[in-house]
């Protein structure tokens, strides 16, 4: 089936859709991005509505490209840097942001997400699954990620234009790589740099797959060796018990908490994860790096566990006590009251583990390490 993508299609006229459904050739109003659609779509969207051809109609709607596009106006993105780097212009919007006014954790990641998809669209491989290509349809395959690493040197703000830069690149013989740079669109600061490894498994028998040469063809030419994140240490997380710290139980999956796949969304995990730092924690400390190593899908019937275990090697020793005393405090003295407890006791690393609780055995779901830094303290401008 040819194209419907009109990324580069400029007519003078569009055809419109009168309430008895028959189609007249009169002028459109041009979009804010100055691209008029194209009477292939208005014919494509009287077929798109009709309940009897519903497939058809999901496949219009999507409007799917079929082959390499250079740009997609509606997204605001385009490739760039050879033909293998794709690149999309956001806008942080009010409902993005936190209490500070800058992008959530959970924005990040779901801007990752959705540029990574967008990739995929914008390189006409795009098949039927949430980010598979025709050939995994065809051997009944969808990806899976299987370690994520995020580093966060600044957060955006509200209103704030920011360029998202994604690509993808060999891992081993039978996984991929795939990174993000996110920056200011103007100022070119580095806000976020990601990076994350994929692989292949069977849609019917969730086993992990050898990658088929025909899906090889199809992504190699795609592969770059730039790196968004320099020299990774593959570090593996230690696996947490019940008898950790900070430990939050019966865990449900919502209906709403699953994605195309009907698993559990990787942005709902990390938000069970960071659920049980406490928020006195939160209020004054913001993440700069979450590794995450996931181990297992989990669906709507599952019950999940969170725990976490704070790292005490990374509690922050005050120079000024050190001053006064002579020695270094231990923890259980800087967690006391009065002068003490005035004193930064928390802990700035974490590790994670999410489970599901099984009757006879738990399985682990995805295992995770974060690093934090204080929060700046914004200057106030008091005129007197």
């Amino acid at each position: 089936m040819a194209s419907l993508s009109c990324a580069l299609y400029l007519p003078p006229k569009c055809s419109s859709i009168r309430e008895n459904g028959s189609i007249s050739n009169t002028p459109q109003a041009s979009s804010a991005l100055g691209v008029q659609r194209p009477p292939v779509l208005d014919v494509a969207y009287a077929v798109a509505f009709n309940p009897a051809t519903s497939l058809a109609a999901e496949q219009i709607r999507q409007s799917v490209p079929t082959e390499k596009q250079l740009t997609d106006p509606f997204r605001q993105g385009l490739i760039v840097e050879g033909g293998v780097r794709y690149r999309q212009t956001v806008v942080i919007r009010s409902y993005e942001v936190g209490p500070d006014k800058t992008a959530t954790l959970e924005t990040i990641l779901n801007l990752l997400q959705e540029t990574a998809l967008n990739h995929v669209w914008l390189s006409g491989l795009l098949g039927d699954g949430f980010g598979a290509t025709h050939g995994m349809m065809r051997n009944n395959l969808i990806w899976v990620v299987t370690r994520m690493h995020v580093l966060l040197d600044e957060y955006p703000i509200w209103g704030e234009v920011v360029e998202i830069d994604t690509w993808v690149g060999a891992s081993g013989k039978n996984g991929m790589r795939r990174d993000w740079l996110l920056r200011s669109r103007f100022t070119g600061r580095v806000f976020c740099r990601a990076t994350s490894t994929w692989v292949m498994m069977n849609q019917q028998t969730r086993r992990l797959s050898k990658m088929p040469e025909e899906v090889r063809r199809e992504i190699s030419p795609w592969f770059t060796e730039m790196r968004a994140v320099q020299g990774e240490a593959l570090e593996k997380i230690e696996k947490l018990d019940d008898n950790a710290k900070y430990v939050n139980s019966n865990l449900k999956p919502k209906w709403n908490d699953l994605d195309m796949n009907h698993h559990v969304n990787n942005v709902k995990y990390v938000r069970w994860m960071l659920e049980t730092i406490p928020d006195e924690f939160m209020e004054d400390h913001q993440l700069s790096s979450i590794v995450l190593e996931y181990r297992r899908e989990c669906d709507s019937s599952d019950t999940v566990q969170s725990i976490c275990e704070p790292d005490e090697d990374s509690l922050p020793r005050d120079k000024n006590i050190r001053i006064l005393t002579g020695f270094s405090l231990a923890p259980e003295i800087l967690d006391g009251g009065g002068l003490f407890g005035t004193l930064d006791k928390w802990p700035t690393r974490y590790t994670h583990l999410l489970q599901i609780k099984g009757e006879k055995k738990d399985e682990e779901i995805v295992r995770g390490k974060t690093t934090w830094r204080k929060k700046k303290k914004k200057s106030s401008n008091s005129s007197h």
